[in-house]
């Protein structure tokens, strides 16, 4: 007994510290979501919502995590496959990819901005160097939250790389040669044997950086600014509401926590069918 409270006493701290971080103000914002001016419960706080256009705050959201999401996903899964190859120079790609992943956020976004600039920019002029038409890449929404997905792929994609790498190593090299010797190609070898054995590793990728996704805000901020017609996050909701409608705010992270949640459930739940 008295070694499990000691214990108990090393993590203590460690508990104490996500209890008055996380799980307080959590509560405290599911409170204040009930909450009116006249500090009286009330739904009318996510009647407000709609006012708002969280309708299309959800959907925008949705297709930037989406977007984000896939491309992380097919990049992690290029670089990891690489770096299961030796090769002269594997230490300085290695290096090269893990390098986003020490960038600041707002730093990256800075200097997508000064690529994705509509004049001169770095991708029109390397466009226009190559005889091609430059591109508006904030002509509209879709196009935007497309950017916004381009420049968020390319900080987070290491992250994934990292987890899918750890995935193909842990398969048997035994499988392939077996697979090659009864005649199968790379791509057969690639959907028949290290995809299944992926999937786990893959849900574990997407629900770390999907979790994440729904919190995406400097990118948005610096790239495309305070557009409500053209970009706005759950994150960037609840920053546009906090300072004036707090049970506003309070209301969207409510919404943002369930919808992820939610995910994560229905995720968790198919993959144990």
């Amino acid at each position: 007994m008295n070694q499990n409270l000691k214990y108990f006493l090393f993590v203590l701290p460690a508990i104490a510290y996500i209890g008055v971080f996380a799980f307080f103000p959590s509560g405290e914002a599911v409170y204040y979501s009930f909450l009116n001016s006249q500090g009286q419960f009330t739904l009318s706080n996510f009647k407000e919502l709609f006012y708002f256009n969280i309708g299309g705050t959800i959907i925008n959201t949705i297709i930037v995590v989406s977007l984000a999401l896939f491309l992380e996903l097919l990049l992690g899964l290029g670089i990891a496959a690489v770096l299961t190859w030796e090769f002269r120079g594997k230490k300085a790609f290695s290096t090269l990819v893990i390098i986003p992943m020490g960038v600041a956020t707002v730093v990256a976004a800075i200097a997508f901005s000064f690529i994705f600039q509509t004049s001169g920019g770095y991708a029109n002029s390397f466009l226009k160097l190559i005889d091609l038409p430059t591109f508006n890449w904030y002509a509209n929404k879709y196009i935007s939250l497309l950017t916004v997905a381009i420049s968020d792929s390319w900080k987070n994609t290491p992250i994934v790389a990292l987890i899918l790498l750890s995935g193909m190593l842990s398969i048997p090299r035994d499988l392939y040669n077996a697979a090659a010797l009864d005649g199968a190609g790379p791509i057969r070898r690639f959907f028949y044997i290290t995809l299944p054995n992926l999937k786990k590793f893959i849900a574990i990728a997407l629900i770390i950086r999907g979790v994440s996704e729904f919190n995406i805000f400097a990118l948005p901020l610096i790239l495309i600014g305070y557009h409500p017609s053209i970009l706005t996050t759950l994150a960037y909701d609840l920053y546009s509401t906090s300072t004036i409608y707090l049970s506003s705010a309070a209301a969207v992270i409510l919404l943002a926590f369930i919808s992820v949640f939610i995910a994560i459930n229905i995720k968790l739940g198919g993959g144990n069918k």
